[in-house]
């Protein structure tokens, strides 16, 4: 029996309704909010640069890093806080900075003060990892995978609507989607002040300690077990392969298939709805018929195809065979975090969903370059053979890593 279900019988009752719903509401609009302003903030800061678009790319690179890097850094600090203060405080105070964030963004008269709004953003919306500390302490453990599934779902309508949404009001005015999420964030505060309960109770807590509430401190927690620290590692390998698809997707589409603007987006949104179904419908009764290990290794296998077929696909229909395959992808994660949550006790689920977080951040800041690279490499003149599915090959060479890893981790354990 691990640390967690020891020190918590658990909570055999089903999740509580009106709090998961919060979650997954805020979760959707931290990500819709997010993905308003995909399409505008690059032409913002190409507004502030003369329309310079070589030193407008240069900058929202700088930017993206930026945000990634709050995110290594803050993420384990409030999984940390919500460990000894509680959920509910840290996830409203960061639902309440990102509403305000929006508004100095919305307002910024300079690419420096835009640029301070960016970083609060990555701050504020590391809170992401303690949403996921909530379910679960709500959550009963047999049931957190089913349940992690339908908040992914949430990520998926996230992106899927933001950008869409974004581009139609930045039309108008590229100023205007942040106001639009600046006033869905100040009501998910509102809602939540009513509506959400604090899930960990005091005698729960634990004490405040920055030598586990900085990065390097939340990553001694990972390696502190021994399959806590090989389904991270896998965890990472996943994480990485995933940046493939929003660092060289619209570039490999355009060059290898010729496909505009709309086919592009169309595509996008056929990978979020599979995405979506899969989360919200298939992951619950998949892991109650093969168990957690073994949903985790279809995850990865399905992801290790997908990529497969993305980077072989000699034309655009078959490209798109591989969505389904791909989406399939979604049980891993579900599944690695239930196994996870079991691994720690009740009062360490928000440095334990910190640290995963600060992993993720990593993957982030690190594959961008790796693919972008690839990609140029392989369509260039220097070349020895043109290869333009680079990326998406080392993708699924990441899952399959990801997938060994994984199986050699969990050999012999007791998770089903």
């Amino acid at each position: 029996m691990s640390e967690s279900e020891q020190a918590n019988p658990v909570e055999a009752a089903a999740p509580r309704g009106a709090a998961v719903v919060f979650i997954f509401i805020t979760i959707l609009l931290d990500t819709l909010a997010l993905g308003l302003i995909i399409p505008v903030l690059p032409k913002l800061i190409e507004s502030f640069v003369d329309n310079d678009t070589a030193s407008a790319a240069r900058i929202f690179g700088l930017f993206g890093t930026a945000w990634a890097l709050m995110q290594f850094f803050f993420s384990p600090i409030l999984g940390a806080l919500s460990d000894r203060f509680g959920r509910r405080p840290v996830v409203l105070l960061s639902n309440l900075g990102t509403a305000l964030d929006y508004v100095l963004m919305a307002l910024a008269p300079s690419l420096l003060w835009l640029f301070v709004g960016r970083v609060i953003s990555g701050i504020t919306t590391a809170s992401i990892s303690t949403a996921f500390a909530y379910i679960a302490d709500i959550t009963a453990p047999a049931q957190r995978a089913a349940v992690f599934g339908k908040i992914g779902v949430a990520f998926g309508a996230g992106f899927i609507l933001g950008p869409a949404l974004g581009g139609l009001l930045g039309d108008s005015d590229p100023r205007l989607p942040f106001w639009v999420a600046a006033g869905l964030s100040f009501a998910n505060t509102l809602y939540g002040f009513f509506i959400l309960p604090e899930s960990l109770p005091k005698e729960r807590r634990s004490a405040w300690r920055w030598k586990s509430a900085n990065p390097v401190g939340a990553l001694r927690l990972l390696a502190s077990d021994r399959i806590l620290a090989g389904l991270s590692l896998a965890n990472f390998f996943g994480q990485l392969a995933h940046v493939v698809l929003p660092s060289v997707f619209v570039l490999y589409a355009s060059y290898r298939y010729g496909w505009d603007a709309k086919t592009v987006g169309l595509t996008l949104a056929l990978v979020g709805i599979c995405s979506m179904v899969v989360q919200g419908g298939a992951i619950g009764p998949i892991v109650t018929r093969f168990g957690e290990r073994r949903a985790l290794f279809l995850g990865l296998a399905c992801g290790a195809a997908g990529f497969f077929i993305y980077a072989a696909a000699p034309s655009g229909p078959l490209f798109w065979l591989g969505i389904p395959v791909m989406s399939l992808w979604g049980v891993a994660g579900a599944a690695v975090q239930a196994i996870m949550t079991r691994l720690v006790s009740p009062e360490r689920q928000g440095q334990l969903q910190g640290a995963t977080n600060s992993v993720n951040s990593m993957a982030q800041l690190l594959g961008p370059f790796l693919f972008t690279l690839s990609f140029a490499y392989f369509i260039g003149e220097t070349a020895p053979f043109k290869l333009p599915g680079a990326p998406f090959f080392l993708a699924s060479v990441l899952l399959v890593l990801a997938l060994l890893v994984s199986m050699r981790t969990l050999a012999g354990s007791r998770h089903n």
